[in-house]
């Protein structure tokens, strides 16, 4: 999995998201004070001593329910996002799929069977003792060395190895050797987003409403924000206002979402107005993540600018047909769903 289907080599982030997201604060202070002892047994001692303590560190006394949450709702954007394109067209490609991973498998599983399509994740196995991870690991142990050579073969038992194998690390070429074929997929570096300056749309004022948004996000947004009562005669009122004075930005999901996937629109906006512009838009984060599942939403926005780049990739899709408006007979909800689909498809 590192290396190979992701871009990146190490895991330390993915540990720290499950940490920060299922124990708190408090359990990713404790990740960060370990993670030099990691290092130092990780590069100087053996590979399993360093992937031991942060398993430990990260994912002790906690629910494993907890850890298969995030595993499924938080971890994918991020995995997602430093997928490496070759070897994700020839991974993709494959009829029957199996990942070798040293991670632990409670935490990939999800993403490499749900989102790539994987039909085995063979990866290292947690201790649990009703139904809270020890911080230990199971027999064999790490899946790395002996044990990651090991793995394929009792996985396949009597049926025929892979035809191809692909792989990173000198530490991989043992199992690739059981295979047909192999390649040792390349490092591919990170493209870097230009930066866009957007202005008032043809010098018209522009002001957003969402349902869910921080007093303290409001007080910063460089626009006007409003927020959605739900009160529906109360936020007609205020919409219909704000669209006489200029444009009018709608965030119609409602709530906070990291998956990659969208929520199911509202369908109130579409009733206000049949100018309607569909407008796809994604945050590109590359060391600290904002919007947190369980976290203070206040917070979201440090987070955010604290990264020593950030970008929004916004895409402009073209305005609705009169057809396929309310006041062409279609109703508000076909009207909504259509639009976020346009949006999902875009993303």
């Amino acid at each position: 999995m590192d290396g190979t289907l992701l871009r990146g080599r190490s895991s330390f982030l993915y540990f720290a998201f499950v940490a920060f997201e299922v124990g708190g604060v408090f359990r990713l202070l404790f990740l960060l004070l370990a993670s030099p002892i990691a290092g130092i047994l990780y590069y100087f001692i053996s590979e399993p001593a360093g992937i031991r303590v942060l398993i430990f560190t990260s994912f002790v006394g906690l629910k494993v329910s907890d850890i298969e949450t995030v595993a499924r709702a938080v971890l994918p954007k991020f995995y997602s996002s430093d997928l490496h394109p070759e070897a994700w067209r020839v991974f993709s490609s494959c009829g029957k799929r199996c990942v070798l991973t040293a991670n632990p498998r409670v935490m990939v599983e999800p993403f490499l069977k749900d989102f790539l399509g994987a039909d085995t994740v063979i990866g290292t196995e947690i201790d649990v003792f009703k139904g809270r991870a020890t911080g230990l690991v199971k027999n064999p142990g790490i899946l790395v060395g002996e044990n990651k050579d090991d793995a394929p073969v009792n996985a396949f038992n009597d049926e025929p190895m892979p035809n191809i194998a692909l792989g990173d690390p000198k530490s991989d070429y043992p199992f690739m050797r059981l295979c047909k074929e192999s390649y040792v997929v390349p490092a591919k570096p990170e493209v870097k987003p230009v930066p866009i300056l957007l202005s008032t749309a043809l010098g018209r004022p522009v002001a957003a409403v969402t349902y869910s948004v921080s007093r303290l996000s409001e007080i910063i947004s460089p626009i006007k924000t409003a927020r959605l009562s739900r009160d529906h005669a109360a936020d007609a009122s205020m919409m219909k206002k704000i669209l006489h004075e200029g444009d009018l930005v709608i965030c119609p999901e409602g709530t906070t979402c990291r998956e990659p996937i969208l929520l199911r629109f509202s369908a109130f906006f579409v009733e206000l107005t049949d100018e309607l512009v569909p407008v796809a838009m994604s945050n590109k984060m590359s060391m600290f993540h904002g919007t947190t599942a369980r976290g203070w939403k206040r917070m979201d926005p440090f987070y955010f600018f604290m990264n020593p780049s950030q970008a929004y990739e916004i895409t402009f899709l073209n305005k609705l047909p009169h057809d396929l408006t309310c006041s062409g007979g279609k109703s508000s909800h076909e009207v909504a769903n259509y639009i976020q689909r346009m949006i999902a498809a875009s993303l």
